[in-house]
């Protein structure tokens, strides 16, 4: 009812529209959630807004938390179950009266049960429910911290037991080790790694035994950092009970093994579909075990939210358009290929035309596209399937990536003979790729008449936008990094300061650079007359492609990103 409650008062108050809000409910219906989050999230208001409007209609004073220095002292005079059932803190003691930050000021419960147990009058004031939760974990301890310790108390335990267990017999049977992983704290602790790095938005999980550590790193917005150090002793447990979970060999310790984890969970309030890629590797004391999470919602599709500049977009829309031809999206691993190649298909999926896809693996579901997993271990490698695809008239294809002479040369026919073509490559630029191919063992004269445009691509980190501030930079710095000196004595350079929000980082997400080589006919000749990728980038810069570096300047210059991370992913 609240949440209704809430959408009619915003739709009252004008600051929405009856689309929006039904847009919103339907949003709510399907994913879960908090309506006022999802408001704030599809962009219709601001969480001001909120507050205002239910300042207004309460006839309380509102106040924006993030604002507010919260004395812990004061927060702490109301017990930490009592503000987590209500959502409420206390922010103000004054005399016998306890201002309190309260969603809903109407909530007399919630009131009653504060008097009663503090013994203070209270006086309420407006807060968004999203900023008394933060409030509330900041003062008493965030609720994955609290489980987290409560975990590892439990953990201290199993580990004297293990530790017993270890002593008596030399080695564990796969039995033991199943039932060990069982164990209900061993199940928290992997649970609570598994949810936490959604909620901390990582793209990896690493789980790392070493002589005399074991720790977990989670890569978030592309760098490593350590989360946690479990008990030593708890390693084979941890390990056997993420391979139960993925369907894998736990007897096997001594190969690779790859699997999947899928599974729902309640994060941040809402029931959450989780998928990852799970990759176990035997290392010198116990399997490393790296998880990859494919998380949908982080998955774009708007191919103008990339991070192209306008010009290059174009190059590489046109290309896609094409009825034929190849279209490759090249960078090193974890550069965001993927997420550019799905927002390719979606953007000419239509249903006039047939998409077949043959990825290793198949990160992400898309509708309306056919897509075939890689099983190298039956022969079906990315060759073998190209050559099923083209007796299944197709009109465009994927490949995941060309690794060799065969699929190269199988994914140029198929360019050559009415098919578009997209793919991945592994090399440094868009002129390199040219020559790569090349070495692969493909006639120059194929290459130059398949490939429509190449794309280079790197993701740098955004600078967070809650504690983004100005700094100054020397000049000769400004003009190292490529700026002109023109430009160098009027530009504004930003960094993040690091706050919360950001994990004291500054950063917070991230942005792609691109540089897209279209290969225009004066491209082609130079191709057939074997000339060097120094005089193929030389004439593509000459024709306007913006290169990764340029790109990372225009990411400065907009204040998206540092000058640190673009000299970290390009070359002048």
């Amino acid at each position: 009812m609240m949440a209704l409650k809430l959408g009619e008062l915003l739709l009252k108050a004008g600051m929405i529209t009856p689309a929006q809000l039904e847009k919103a409910l339907e949003e709510q219906r399907s994913r879960g959630g908090k309506l006022g989050e999802i408001l704030q999230k599809l962009g219709y208001v601001t969480e001001d807004d909120i507050i205002e409007c239910l300042s207004h209609q309460y006839g309380v004073p509102s106040i924006n938390l993030r604002n507010f220095e919260i004395d812990p002292a004061v927060a702490k005079l109301i017990p930490e179950d009592q503000a987590r059932k209500h959502n409420i803190i206390a922010i103000l003691k004054t005399g016998q009266t306890l201002t309190v930050a309260m969603a809903d000021p109407t909530n007399i419960f919630a009131v009653d049960d504060i008097t009663f147990s503090t013994g203070f009058k209270v006086d309420p004031v407006v807060a968004s429910e999203e900023a008394i939760r933060e409030a509330i974990d900041k003062v008493y301890g965030s609720t994955r911290e609290v489980e987290l310790k409560k975990v590892m108390e439990d953990l201290a335990t199993v580990e004297e037991e293990a530790l017993e267990l270890l002593e008596e017999e030399e080695e564990l049977d796969v039995a033991e080790l199943a039932k060990e992983s069982t164990e209900a704290p061993v199940v928290r602790l992997v649970n609570i790694i598994l949810t936490d790095a959604i909620k901390r938005g990582a793209s990896d999980i690493h789980i790392e035994p070493y002589e005399k550590t074991f720790r977990v790193r989670y890569r978030i917005d592309g760098i490593l950092q350590e989360i946690m150090t479990p008990p030593l002793r708890l390693k084979d447990a941890i390990t056997s009970r993420i391979k139960i979970l993925a369907k894998l060999d736990i007897a096997e310790k001594r190969l690779p093994q790859d699997g999947r984890i899928k599974l729902k969970a309640k994060v941040e309030g809402r029931t959450r579909e989780l998928d990852y890629r799970v990759s176990t590797v035997p290392t010198l004391f116990g399997e490393k075990v790296v998880l990859r999470l494919l998380d949908k919602e982080n998955l774009r599709l708007d191919m103008t939210k990339l991070g192209f500049e306008k010009s290059s977009l174009k190059k590489f829309e046109d290309a896609i358009l094409k009825p034929y031809g190849m279209v490759l999206v090249t960078g090193p691993t974890g550069s965001g290929k993927t997420n550019t190649l799905y927002s390719a298909i979606s953007r000419i999926n239509t249903p006039e035309v047939n998409i077949m896809t043959a990825e290793d693996p198949v990160e992400f579901q898309l509708p309306g596209v056919n897509q075939v997993q890689m099983k190298e271990s039956i022969g079906l490698n990315f060759a073998a399937a190209l050559r099923a695809f083209l007796r299944q008239d197709p009109n465009i294809i994927l490949v995941g990536e060309i690794r060799d002479f065969e699929t190269a040369e199988i994914a140029i026919k198929a360019a050559l003979t009415g098919h578009l073509v997209l793919s991945t490559l592994h090399t440094n630029d868009a002129p390199s790729t040219i020559s790569r191919l090349m070495n692969m063992g493909i006639e120059p004269f194929l290459v130059a008449t398949s490939v429509n445009v190449i794309a280079a691509q790197r993701l740098v980190r955004r600078i967070c936008s809650n504690c983004k501030e100005e700094v100054e930079v020397p000049i000769q710095g400004l003009l190292s990094v490529g700026f002109s000196e023109a430009e160098a004595h009027s530009l504004k350079v930003y960094r993040g300061r690091g706050c919360d929000r950001c994990g004291n980082t500054g950063y917070k997400g991230r942005v792609g650079l691109f540089e897209v080589m279209e290969i225009t006919d004066d491209i082609r000749e130079l191709i057939l007359s074997g000339a060097t990728v120094v005089e193929l980038r030389r004439k593509a810069i000459e024709e306007g492609m913006i290169t990764l570096r340029q790109s990372g300047l225009h990411k400065i210059r907009e204040g998206i990103t540092t000058i640190e991370e673009v000299v970290r992913e390009t070359v002048l």
